[in-house]
């Protein structure tokens, strides 16, 4: 079961942000749900492409720093981090009025926050492939 996560403010969520940016962000808080407060944060405050730089580069940092190590088995996953970023983009065009608080806390009851919601459209052996954590991979399986 993923860790409760509970940011209420949006200062609290500026906080978690500042820390991962720092890399000070203990690991036991980088889990599935902070991944999901990251994408939000930072499509919420640029371009789609500029967030998938920016995110791609300090996930990859953090993990240099806290762990785990980027390789082909762990770390930064390219097409994990697009699938989830597409996700959030539409839930931030479904509730584009609501706080960035109130948008993470809706974020966290939907769908997207499990973490086998990829595998409504990718198989499991071509989302962990390593060319799907190298890279970007279109999905395997029909929509449901």
């Amino acid at each position: 079961m993923e860790p409760q996560l509970v940011l209420a403010t949006t200062e609290e969520i500026e906080a978690f942000i500042q820390a991962f940016e720092d890399r000070t962000l203990p690991k036991v808080r980088w889990h599935h749900h902070a991944h999901l407060v990251v994408g939000l944060w930072y499509l919420s405050h640029n371009s789609s492409e500029d967030a998938l730089s920016i995110i791609r580069q300090r996930i990859r940092a953090y993990n240099e720093v806290v762990g785990p190590p980027n390789t082909d088995t762990s770390g930064y996953h390219e097409t994990l981090t697009r699938f989830f970023l597409r996700g959030i983009r539409a839930h931030i065009a479904a509730y584009p009025a609501k706080p960035l608080h109130e948008s993470l806390s809706t974020l966290l009851q939907s769908p997207i926050a499990s973490k086998e919601w990829p595998l409504t459209a990718y198989s499991r052996e071509r989302l962990f492939s390593v060319s799907a954590r190298r890279g970007w991979l279109e999905s395997d399986l029909d929509p449901k």
